[in-house]
């Protein structure tokens, strides 16, 4: 028999009141939460909102019990429909978990258990915990597939969560949670990772659900284009504790701690480039004390009139797929399809597109971290796909590339004054002892001490992190260097100070950049021009601004419309996205891709036909 807590509406759902968590630290206790106290209604979204750190996640973890009890300690009232949750025994607790309360996690690969089809992970939720047969949970599992709109329910419920993109396994994961119909929906960060037009997707999903069922919602984010479309009251957070709470168009609009301005602050907004022609820095916010100072504008760092330092002509890189018992070749994945570009001396073009578009394997194509089958890459005269291995080795001092994620791309053994001095040193470019000054200087001009060299990776901040890596990639002077997603994991302000970092480096030493991103909103910022990518090839190109205010291709129009938009009058607007995946770029063995042209939009802006 279900023991799902029944809540009148406009009751509290959740009343949580002076909650405080505290984690074991060298015998000492730390206080990472203080005193938080809010309430979520039915049918409401309260969202919480902080940059890294801010004690977001602890607190959901706080409100489902999900920390190690010898490590942690929590404190205050916790109060599902009346009864309070901290007093529960743990085998108490399992009822609760999934039944009356659900939660959704970040990153739903690893959430999800690989070695089980999707279909029996939802079916276990409902023979646990509403006492259905198989045939019963088989059903009402593919009702729920369809419910969160995943296309063909029926024939996916023997899949494994590796055959679903990111966003379909978000939405096995909302399918998950919604299973024993909870009172309580905790979404943490459940679209951070997720390109725009999923995003949007998720957005519309749960607002959707939330008024077919009344379900409350408490959402945790750090992005506040998110909180203005989806939350009723927002509650901010810094450094463990709640600074400001109210209504999100309180929060917005009337903000009053100096946290609070400084996060919306650094939000970029999609159209704040509207009549400028050159990239235009983020504001300075000190996120403590909330003074902003104003934004400055590049100066035109494109060298007009020159021959292109890089070139890309007719490039395709495809991936075989090798089946049967003798491995034979049965086909292969069309990452790139005969795409042409030409970057000048000072110039950033980004490269932007969902996941699977082809965006990364160029930027790796043209460093040749990955084999192009054909075409053209020519830098400063060479053709780089014919360099023999000395000769790509030079070549690789001119075009250097900036991770996603810097903490995988440095090594943890070794220091960060090792890692950028280490190109230097092997290049033969700069001995031990100029490569240590050098490196001093670089810490410096990323906005680090000189004093931090001898630290590790692991003691460094993402932000901090991601500036070793451009240090390290400024380390060969080179005249173009490939950022692939290099902020799209940061916090929003972190991810500011990052893209002014790469502008003033671009200002100073006529760097060009090849920025491959699925941000609109810091590509508009940051471009000159923007070329857009679709299934392996470029459906549009043309001078950012061209791009911005005039989208030709149906795809362009659409990555516009799923940004999220910082404003709260939009909350409770639905996109209306269509929920298909992103197509695949697989083909059959002896596939000839069909001819394409381009039609000429304005000087310098095609588009695909």
């Amino acid at each position: 028999m279900s023991n799902t807590v029944k809540t009148p509406p406009h009751e509290a759902v959740l009343s949580v009141d002076d909650l405080t968590t505290s984690f074991l630290v060298d015998g000492e206790w730390k206080t990472v939460v203080r005193k938080l106290s809010f309430d979520v209604k039915a049918g409401e979204t309260v969202a919480i909102v902080g940059e890294s750190g801010s004690g977001k996640s602890v607190t959901s973890l706080s409100l489902m019990r999900l920390l190690d009890p010898r490590s942690s300690r929590i404190d205050g009232k916790v109060l599902l429909g009346g009864r309070d949750i901290l007093g529960l025994s743990e085998k108490e607790m399992r009822g609760v978990r999934g039944n009356d309360v659900a939660m959704i996690f970040q990153e739903p690969m690893t959430s999800l258990n690989p070695v089980f089809t999707i279909g029996r992970q939802i079916s276990e939720v409902l023979t646990r915990h509403k006492g259905m047969n198989k045939a019963e949970a088989r059903a009402e599992t593919i009702r729920l597939l369809e419910k969160v709109r995943i296309p063909n329910a029926l024939g996916r419920f023997d899949e494994y969560p590796h055959q679903f993109s990111g966003g379909m396994r978000q939405r096995v994961m909302i399918a998950m949670a919604l299973a024993s119909k909870p009172k309580l929906l905790i979404a943490d960060e459940p679209t951070t990772a997720l390109d725009v037009t999923i995003q949007g997707q998720i957005l519309d999903l749960i607002k959707q659900l939330q008024e077919e069922d009344g379900m409350a919602v408490l959402f945790i984010t750090h992005d506040m284009g998110v909180v203005a479309e989806i939350a009723d009251r927002t509650i901010v957070m810094f450094r463990g504790d709640q600074v400001e709470t109210g209504e999100t168009a309180d929060i917005f609009y009337r903000g009053h701690h100096p946290y609070t301005r400084a996060l919306l602050a650094a939000v970029p907004k999609l159209g704040s480039m509207e009549g400028r022609d050159w990239p235009l820095r983020f504001p300075r916010v000190d996120m403590a004390s909330g003074v902003i100072s104003a934004s400055k504008e590049v100066s035109d760092t494109v060298e007009k009139g020159m021959t292109p330092v890089l070139s890309v002509k007719n490039l395709v890189t495809r991936f075989d797929i090798r089946s049967g018992l003798f491995g034979r070749t049965a086909g292969a994945v069309h990452a790139v399809e005969n795409i042409s570009f030409d970057l000048f001396q000072g110039e950033t073009l980004s490269l932007v597109g969902e996941s699977g578009c082809g965006k990364s394997t160029t930027g790796r194509s043209i460093a040749r971290l990955v084999e192009p089958r054909s075409g053209q890459v020519t830098l400063d005269g060479y053709d780089v796909l014919k360099l023999d291995p000395v000769a790509l080795r030079t070549m690789r001092r001119s075009v250097q590339m900036i991770f996603q994620d810097p903490f995988s791309s440095l090594n943890p053994r070794m220091t960060v004054g090792s890692a950028v001095a280490e190109p230097m040193i092997k290049h033969g470019i700069a001995s031990s002892a100029d490569a240590k000054q050098k490196t001093a200087d670089l810490m410096e001009r990323v906005g680090l001490s000189a004093a931090m060299m001898d630290r590790y990776p692991h003691e460094f901040s993402g932000g901090q992190r991601q500036r070793v890596a451009i240090a390290r990639a400024l380390a060969l002077n080179p005249k173009v260097i490939i950022a692939d997603e290099s902020v799209s994991a940061l916090d929003v302000s972190i991810k500011a100070q990052v893209c002014n970092l790469l502008l003033d480096l671009q200002e100073q030493f006529k760097i060009a950049f090849l920025f491959i991103s699925h941000d609109m909103a810091v590509v508009e910022r940051v471009s000159h021009r923007v070329a857009v990518m679709y299934l392996g090839e470029i459906v549009e190109i043309g001078p950012r601004a061209s791009i911005f205010s005039n989208p030709q291709h149906p795809y362009t129009k659409r990555l516009m419309a799923a940004v999220p938009v910082p404003d709260p009058a939009r909350r409770g607007l639905l996109r209306n996205a269509a929920t298909d995946e992103l197509k695949s770029p697989v083909r059959p063995k002896g596939y000839l891709s069909p001819e394409r042209s381009y039609r000429n939009v304005s000087p310098g802006h095609l588009v695909l036909t």
